[in-house]
């Protein structure tokens, strides 16, 4: 069934049917129930390509993620994706990959594929590369960064305040009685910069020593989440070798921290009676861990939900802030 049939059933021009679909002025209320009614028994959906072709408007978004794997970014491509389409506009979701090339490859597939707006999830998305290919490949079309910025005319970005939220997490551990604490982290994105930041800030807040070695970086630069595990069993070994004091242990990320923590438990080191330890990002993965993973929650539903809506408003014409900035909070749990 096409629209020209749905105009000869109801003795109008296709013209009339496509502003009744299209919810344009201009028509008898009687006409337009008419053809509503017909567009419903015929159970009428229009050609999104086709009608693209009209309105010069493809209604594809495109998001791109590093890795696919992560559990943490999927869920985030997950509820933008279901805001997208609740709005009529289509996803093409992309795994990059972290290698630079392949990133600047991909945000080239996108304008190939003529999206209207881009969304990219994760910090490690405010590198030079992909700003430069975002200038040559993307600069009229807004593309909104969760948990990331570049310096651009045209990009968005929806951040949360990860550098405070680790702060306090620090001034809880000390409130605690913990004085020597430590920081893992692995891959040096910019989120995790951040919250090293947030954590040397809520050292010297607490008077706690900073001069010693404090922060462990865990070798190796992948996402895939089993890594991340051995990441964080790999960097609390080292840790407990140079700190053996340590009462304390915050990481950047859930998975590192459930590697920490099996370490701690094939070392024969009490949790939390002996150390604390926290992670970032409150996945499922630190609930069911026992002891379950106190954690700071970076409101990864409410950021991608605001990411989704910032985009559309910038395709629909509101005004837009360019920047807005999302607090964290704390959930206790049994390992601090």
């Amino acid at each position: 069934m096409t629209i020209y049939d749905i105009a000869q059933i109801a003795g109008v021009s296709a013209s009339t049917v496509s502003r009744v679909i299209n919810n344009k002025p201009g028509i008898k209320e009687s006409t337009r129930k008419r053809i509503q009614q017909l567009l419903t028994e015929y159970d009428y959906t229009p050609d999104a390509a086709a009608r693209g072709l009209v309105m010069q408007a493809s209604r594809f978004v495109g998001i791109l993620i590093e890795d696919i794997r992560v559990e943490h970014h999927t869920e985030s491509a997950y509820v933008i994706e279901q805001e997208m389409t609740r709005r009529s506009y289509t996803c093409i979701t992309f795994s990059t990959g972290a290698d630079p090339q392949r990133k600047v490859d991909y945000i080239r597939i996108l304008e190939q594929r003529r999206v209207e707006g881009v969304i990219l999830i994760g910090s490690m998305f405010g590198t030079p590369e992909v700003r430069r290919s975002i200038e040559q490949h993307l600069s009229n079309i807004p593309v909104v960064l969760v948990n990331g910025a570049l310096d651009l005319p045209n990009t968005y970005s929806v951040l949360v305040d990860e550098e405070r939220g680790t702060e306090e997490c620090v001034t809880m551990l000390a409130q605690a009685g913990r004085r020597r604490l430590a920081y893992i982290m692995d891959v040096a994105t910019p989120s995790n910069l951040n919250k090293q930041r947030g954590f040397y800030t809520g050292m010297l807040r607490c008077g706690l020593d900073t001069d010693g070695r404090c922060v462990f970086t865990a070798p190796g630069a992948g996402t895939n989440p089993r890594d991340s595990i051995q990441r964080g069993r790999i960097a609390a070994r080292q840790m407990l070798q140079e700190l053996p004091e340590v009462e304390g242990v915050l990481c950047a990320t859930d998975m590192l921290a459930i590697g920490c923590l099996q370490e701690l438990r094939a070392q024969g080191i009490d949790v939390p009676r002996a150390v604390a330890v926290t992670g970032v990002d409150n996945t499922l993965h630190g609930q069911l861990f026992t002891p379950a993973l106190t954690t700071l929650d970076n409101k990864l539903a409410e950021v991608s939900l605001a990411a989704a809506r910032m985009l559309l408003d910038v395709l629909e014409g509101s005004p837009v802030s360019q920047k807005i900035m999302l607090l964290t909070q704390i959930i206790r749990r049994e390992s601090t």
